[in-house]
């Protein structure tokens, strides 16, 4: 009762003095903020320690030694003075604490009330107001298309311009911007915190075999992070879709634009996570050039795959980009995004794991070593531009048969003159 007294008492008087139409998004984002700052400093506190049985040791010795607050003015020493009255046997500290709480509750009880009879309707009525932005743009709203640069095409840059700005002015999108960054960090301390020291191999081993793994490790984060960008972009155009379609643009150029706003932030991304953890890691030159060129083969493929299967499976009736991500074409994504990514780390293990061991070796490279690294780097090379021309290929014609949100299939013509036949027949 105390909690929720001054849960509503804190959402009365802010709705009555906070700007209405940007209340929402203050507390959307504080929300945010809140919940990454617990994620990180739960993750930084380490709890796997605990599994030791010393640092377990310490840590119910650190619990025991706990007290209350010295403070009788907090409702947390009430309940604790409680508790452990009712353990001690001390009743007359049972009384007085219970009664310290429910006076407590029913005084912040009368204080909102007392609050909502002076506060509510202004906050209402202020409430009614139509919301604004919470990131205003700055400047005109004109579409500067001379930010981009002028190699690339008008049609492609206006497009590139109207996906940029339509990720950010819809906050459910901008707004995951902080989970993201929330997931770097953690992604990062782990690495950091490894203890490749207690390992019985050799660390030098452990840690470019770490580094190499990690190579898919790090795309299988960015096909997460693609699924719930990426996928939906081609459905995040709703029920306008149809304005596209009747532009001077062809549907390719659309695509391939949503492609490149997407491949730069997740090529940073992939990047970062690799290098950063292949630094943290002390691998060979060998192994951060293998991760990194991999990564950037890698990348493109995904982001291709997000886009072509998004416009074969999308979903224009969708409120929200995330319905699109567990639906039926976002589940072929996941896992051909996974297959992809398996694949290539599959091909590259042997003749990486062969030089690598003749690098520790202090052996020379021979011939046939440098004929099958080279061989599997063309496959994933084959492999990754199979991955970045067929998905747009198909997407452009699956997308290309859309009218107004309805795919006309051979079925869907056949069905239609059917019942245009059957209701003759019925009017005759």
């Amino acid at each position: 009762m105390i909690a929720s007294s001054l849960s509503v008492l804190l959402v009365i008087v802010a709705a009555a003095y906070l700007p209405a139409g940007r209340i929402r998004s203050v507390f959307l984002l504080l929300g945010f903020l809140v919940f990454l700052v617990l994620i990180i400093s739960f993750r930084m506190m380490r709890p796997e320690r605990f599994a030791n049985p010393e640092s377990f040791t310490a840590l119910m010795f650190y619990l025991q030694t706990l007290e209350s607050s010295h403070s009788p003015l907090f409702p947390s020493t009430w309940f604790f003075d409680s508790l452990k009255g009712a353990l001690s046997g001390r009743m007359e500290t049972v009384f007085l604490s219970s009664a310290l709480s429910w006076t407590g509750a029913i005084t912040f009880i009368f204080l909102t009330t007392w609050a909502a009879g002076a506060l509510y309707f202004r906050g209402l009525s202020r409430a009614q107001t139509v919301p604004s932005r919470f990131l205003r743009s700055l400047g005109t709203t004109r579409p500067r298309v001379g930010l981009l640069p002028k190699v690339i095409p008008g049609p492609m840059r206006a497009l590139a311009i109207k996906e940029i700005k339509t990720f950010f002015r819809d906050q459910t999108q901008w707004s995951q911007i902080f989970l993201i960054i929330a997931l770097i960090i953690i992604y990062l301390y782990n690495f950091s915190v490894l203890p490749l020291e207690k390992s019985r191999m050799k660390v030098e081993y452990v840690q470019n075999l770490i580094s190499f793994l990690n190579m898919g490790l790090a795309a299988f984060v960015l096909s997460a992070v693609s699924a719930r960008f990426v996928f939906p972009a081609v459905s995040m155009e709703g029920d306008a879709f149809w304005i596209l379609k009747s532009s001077p643009v062809s549907i390719r150029t659309v695509l391939w634009a949503k492609f490149a706003v997407y491949l730069l932030p997740l090529l940073l991304l992939s990047e970062i996570l690799v290098i950063v953890t292949n630094l943290l890691l002390h691998v060979t030159p060998f192994m951060m050039v293998t991760s990194v060129v991999s990564t950037l083969f890698v990348v493109p493929g995904i982001v291709s795959m997000g886009i072509g299967l998004g416009a074969i499976y999308p979903d224009f009736h969708s409120e929200n980009p995330a319905q699109s991500v567990t639906s039926f074409g976002g589940v072929i994504y996941m896992t051909l995004s996974l297959a992809f990514v398996a694949a290539v780390v599959a091909v590259e293990a042997g003749p990486v794991y062969d030089v690598f061991m003749t690098g520790m070796r202090k052996n020379p490279i021979t011939h046939m070593q440098i004929v099958g690294l080279s061989a599997s780097f063309a496959m994933v090379l084959v492999l990754c531009l199979l991955a970045l021309i067929l998905p747009m290929r198909l997407g452009e014609q699956w997308i290309s048969r859309y009218e107004f949100g309805r795919l006309e299939s051979g079925s869907h013509r056949r069905n239609v003159r059917r019942r245009r036949k059957g209701a003759v027949l019925h009017r005759s």
